[in-house]
């Protein structure tokens, strides 16, 4: 079992630095980073040394959990295998005013910490990402980034067009954020989730450009191009049902509507010159394609009431949260 840590002081003490007296947590999955990991932890803690750095470890076969201890960072395990899971984890337990995730394969740019943080609390944004602007070809492959660019055009068409990078896994939250946050997927799909909540519930946020370099030698990427890919559009698809049933089933009320006309048309034809339906069959498969059309539009109607109201809820959760600047306002803490 990896080395647990005792959790420092309560936000009410925590030493004013950087940021005043704003709690600032960094949170970094991980699985097999043995070979990065103390690195990314010394840069974080260089960047950011007033905040709590932690590490989840997803049942690593190597040493990631005793170097990441060893680099004095909080760490903790999370057994389910899987991103999310681990993100839902880390959002569950661990209790800030603001986190900034981050993987640990060294990748990202720590050094651009501050300025993210910065960004969020001046701005008073609830998501802050960090868009991934590769130093070297080898850092991001041509796979990746057709598939960020396809994905990210699929979300901008369906949801709003407010990101140009969903999958970075460069990102600063507000603890508004990560409350009201439901975190239902399980790997790395979870970036796509995380974008789509921030678009549904219309929240204050921005981007920034972060330098993203290749991974060291003994680190080796777990995002699969093919695998993860299907996974990730699977989520935008089911995200596209659940949050806007009524385009989704719209759309198959149009196909079905689209092939019963089709259907229909001779026969039709046929009927006004001779008085016969010749073709029954034919006949009763357009009428009943049309029926499941209408069905679906059915269901497309109740789930956007049902959706409406889920998301009512969502965005009650998220204003039971004090915004950061709310926060700073409150604690009289007036940043340096």
């Amino acid at each position: 079992m990896p080395t647990q840590h005792a959790d420092p002081a309560p936000i009410s003490t925590v030493r004013p630095g950087r940021f005043g007296s704003l709690d600032v947590v960094v949170i970094l999955p991980c699985y097999n980073e043995e070979a990065a990991i103390a690195t990314v932890v010394a840069d974080f803690r260089k960047a950011l040394p007033e905040a709590r750095i932690y590490v989840y470890d997803n049942n690593s076969k190597d040493r990631t959990a005793a170097v990441a201890a060893a680099a004095g960072a909080i760490v903790r395990t999370e057994t389910l295998q899987g991103k999310g899971n681990v993100v839902r984890r880390m959002f569950a337990d661990i209790d800030a005013d603001i986190y900034l995730m981050c993987d640990g394969d060294i990748t990202y740019d720590a050094a651009s910490a501050p300025a993210l943080v910065d960004k969020l609390i001046n701005e008073n944004l609830d998501m802050v990402v960090g868009c991934r602007v590769d130093q070297e070809v080898a850092a991001y492959r041509a796979g990746h980034r057709f598939g960020n660019a396809l994905f990210t055009g699929f979300v901008a068409n369906l949801f709003g067009n407010r990101f140009t990078d969903i999958l970075s896994g460069y990102r600063v939250f507000s603890r508004r954020y990560v409350k009201s946050f439901p975190a239902l997927s399980n790997g790395f799909e979870i970036e796509t989730e995380l974008t789509v909540h921030a678009l549904q519930l219309r929240m204050p946020i921005g981007e920034m450009n972060t330098p993203y370099g290749a991974r060291v030698e003994g680190s080796t990427s777990k995002l699969s191009t093919y695998r993860d890919g299907y996974r990730i559009m699977i989520m935008i698809l089911k995200l596209f049902k659940n949050e806007r049933p009524l385009v989704f089933f719209g759309l198959i009320f149009a196909t079905f509507a689209l092939l019963s006309v089709g259907l229909s048309v001779p026969l039709i034809i046929t009927y006004l010159h001779t008085g016969l339906v010749p073709r029954l069959p034919t006949a009763v498969l357009a009428t009943s394609t049309m029926l499941l059309g209408f069905l679906s539009m059915t269901c497309g109607l109740i789930l956007d009431t049902v959706t409406h109201g889920r998301r009512e809820i969502k965005r009650l959760a998220y204003l039971t949260v004090s915004s950061t600047s709310a926060q700073v306002e409150r604690n009289g803490n007036a940043r340096p």
